[in-house]
């Protein structure tokens, strides 16, 4: 449980959900962008990358930082890869999640409780387009010249006593997450960063097997 929780720690940037964001101005009327947010993400069937990772803790006066590869295929097919400067491995697979971290392997079922379905929902729905539909959350959407911003604040309460936000970078050009944004009510916060993203390429089933 503890992992599954650190792991979600993963995609939250803490923000006071009534702050404005340098560069950005709220949309009130975010219908246009749905549609077109919608349009995109249905037609984009997978997604691989490199990633960088970024992560503030209040007890540490150094950030931490790590690498890794990245894959995604609709619609609940998702491998994250951490390859430097440790190795972690998550898959998620059709409801299952299986992680490894080098020196221990776990498979869990996602319907097993509450918390790993919202886990596998939260971390599909960022990467699918589909986190503007999930009712965990409330959203606003906003705009800049080159990105869209998408803050997402939860309303199930296990989630908002650990977290404040979650806030996702969308490209204008292609409506894929350039960035994830964590920040955690502990005042943690730790940002993933996607690179050289390559979209709609053939991956393979072996790619996303758990043993």
């Amino acid at each position: 449980m503890i992992r599954i929780i650190a792991l979600v720690s993963l995609l939250f940037f803490r923000i006071d959900s009534n702050a404005q964001y340098p560069g950005y101005t709220l949309l009130n009327h975010s219908e246009t962008f749905k549609k077109s947010f919608a349009r995109a993400t249905a037609a984009t069937e997978s997604i691989q990358s490199n990633f960088s990772q970024e992560k503030t803790l209040t007890m540490l006066s150094e950030k931490m930082y790590s690498t890794g590869k990245f894959w995604y295929r609709q619609k609940d097919k998702l491998r994250m890869e951490y390859i430097q400067p440790y190795f972690y491995l998550m898959i998620l697979n059709a409801g299952k999640i299986f992680i490894n971290d080098g020196q221990k392997e776990n498979k869990i079922s996602a319907n097993s409780n509450k918390v790993f379905q919202q886990v596998n929902r939260i971390l599909i729905d960022c990467v699918s387009g589909k986190m503007l539909e999930n009712p965990d959350f409330e959203s606003r959407v906003f705009d800049s010249q080159n990105a869209f911003l998408v803050e997402l604040k939860p309303l199930a309460k296990n989630l908002s006593k650990l977290y404040k936000n979650i806030n996702i970078v969308i490209d204008k050009n292609d409506y894929t997450a350039t960035a994830i944004e964590m920040f955690e009510l502990s005042g943690d916060r730790t940002i993933i960063r996607f690179q050289n993203k390559e979209l709609n390429a053939l991956i393979p089933d072996s790619i996303f097997n758990i043993p």
